[in-house]
């Protein structure tokens, strides 16, 4: 068998970590789950700036609870990679979608709507 983690393999810590990444997506327009040493999540986190959205990073080497998020991911989206982007609790992808999804002049709207950026064209009051 593979290299596994015994102290996340119990039922109760899979909910659990599950329930938690839903309710972190569910708390911002904008969520990417991140690794800090990740350049494929720097490059994301880089474009969400430069595009003047507000995110929430969840950085999963430095969350106690990190590899249980990051599977509890993999078994909700079915994706393990990061980053792993959530625009208004939509799963969207990695670096590669997101990146996709821009060049194709998606995202911005997808953002604007969901109240990560504010735009004249946004129907979303975002207050400081």
């Amino acid at each position: 068998m593979g290299i596994a983690s015994s102290s996340s393999s119990n039922p109760e810590s899979r909910a659990m970590a599950l329930a938690k990444a839903k309710e972190i997506v569910a708390s911002a327009p904008l969520v990417v789950f991140s690794k800090t040493s990740c350049p494929f999540c720097v490059r994301v986190k880089q474009l969400f700036e430069k595009l003047g959205a507000s995110y929430k990073a969840i950085e999963l080497d430095v969350e106690s609870d990190g590899p249980e998020l990051q599977n509890a991911l993999k078994e909700w989206t079915g994706q393990r990679t990061v980053p792993n982007v959530f625009i208004n609790g939509k799963h969207i992808g990695g670096c590669d979608d997101t990146m996709a999804l821009n060049n194709d002049g998606k995202l911005v709207p997808l953002l604007t709507e969901a109240g990560a950026i504010a735009g004249s064209t946004s129907k979303t009051t975002v207050t400081a």
